[in-house]
C-alpha cells in the first residue's frame, strides 16, 4: 500500500510512523501556551524529528471539547512562521492541522505537504479541490458535529459500523473531487464525538480500519477518556496511551499521532519486534 504526500513516498506494510504534535495554540487542552515564539515551536518540532517523527503535526487552532473557533488571519499568523522556519530543515513531512481552505492552501505553499482535516464531515469540496491541485497527503478523520458540539450527547446506534460507513463515503467523495486514493490517510476520530464506551469499542474494532486499504493514523494522547476511564490526572495519562498505541500497531494501524514521541517510538518499535517473532 502506498501513501504519497507531494514528494514523500511511504510503503506498507513496514514500521509504523509516530505524527508528532507541536500546537501553537493558547488553549489546546495539555499542550496550549507552551511555546513562546514561532522559533521555540520549530526547535521543538527538530527535537520530535530527533526522536523518531516520522511527521510533524502543526496546529493553530485548538479542536478540544467546545474550544472557541480561531479567525483565519490569526491561525495563519500562528502557523506560517513555524512552517516557514522548519521547511528545508526538516526531511520528514510537515503536516497542517486545520479545517480552513485559506489557510491550508498557505501551509502547502510555504512547505506543508499533509492537511491534517478534523472536519472531514464537510458539506463543501474547497479543501479538497486544494489538496487534488497539489498532491499533498490528507487526513480524513471522523467527527460526529463540530468541536463546540462534538461531546454534546453523542449518539450512534452503531459505532464501528458507522465510523466505517463515513470514511468509505468520504473516499469517495475524494476521489470525485480529484484526489488520489494513495494520497489518503483515514482516523476514525478517537475523542471526537464519541463517549467513552464509543472510543473503547473503536479501539477493540480497529482491524475494521485497517482492512480499507488505506493506512490508518489513530490519535489518543493524552485525551481526557484515559483519565475517565483510570481516574488519572492529565500528566498522568501516558501509559494509557502507549497501551492504545501498541493495540493499534498490534491492529494494523500504520500511524501514530501523539505528543510524547520518543516514548511512542519506542513502543512502537517493541511491538512490531513482537509481531515480527509471532508464530
Amino acid at each position: 500500500m502506498l501513501l504519497r504526500a507531494r514528494q514523500f513516498e511511504f510503503r506498507f506494510p513496514g514500521p509504523a510512523l509516530v505524527m508528532g504534535i507541536v500546537n501553537v495554540t493558547p488553549d489546546s487542552f495539555s499542550d496550549g501556551g507552551q511555546f513562546g515564539s514561532a522559533e521555540d515551536a520549530a526547535n521543538y518540532a527538530l527535537k520530535l524529528v530527533k526522536e523518531g517523527a516520522a511527521i510533524i503535526d502543526i496546529g493553530g487552532e485548538s479542536t478540544r471539547p467546545r474550544a472557541v473557533p480561531v479567525p483565519e488571519a490569526e491561525e495563519l499568523a500562528r502557523v506560517l512562521p513555524v512552517i516557514r522556519l522548519l521547511a528545508g530543515r526538516v526531511d520528514v513531512p510537515i503536516s497542517i492541522d486545520t479545517m480552513k481552505a485559506g489557510v491550508a492552501r498557505a501551509a502547502i505553499e510555504a512547505g506543508a505537504s499533509i492537511v491534517n482535516d478534523v472536519a472531514a464531515n464537510r458539506s463543501d469540496n474547497e479543501l479538497w479541490r486544494i489538496v487534488a491541485e497539489t498532491g499533498v497527503g490528507y487526513v480524513c478523520m471522523h467527527m460526529q458535529g463540530t468541536p463546540q458540539t462534538m461531546q454534546n450527547d453523542p449518539h450512534y446506534e452503531d459505532v464501528v459500523a458507522e465510523v466505517g460507513d463515513f470514511l468509505l463515503e468520504r473516499v469517495r467523495c475524494l476521489t470525485e473531487s480529484g484526489v488520489k486514493t494513495e494520497q489518503i490517510i483515514l482516523d476514525p476520530g478517537i475523542g471526537f464525538g464519541k463517549s467513552l464506551e464509543h472510543n473503547l469499542q473503536l479501539l477493540g474494532n480497529l482491524r475494521r480500519f485497517t482492512t480499507l486499504e488505506r493506512p490508518v493514523l489513530v490519535g489518543v494522547s493524552r485525551k481526557s477518556f484515559i483519565s475517565r476511564l483510570l481516574g488519572t490526572e492529565l500528566a498522568a495519562r501516558l501509559p494509557g496511551a502507549l497501551s492504545c498505541a501498541a493495540l493499534a500497531i498490534e491492529s494494523g494501524v500504520q500511524i501514530i499521532r501523539a505528543h510524547d514521541v520518543a516514548e511512542t517510538v519506542q513502543a512502537a518499535r517493541m511491538v512490531e519486534a513482537i509481531l515480527k517473532n509471532r508464530k
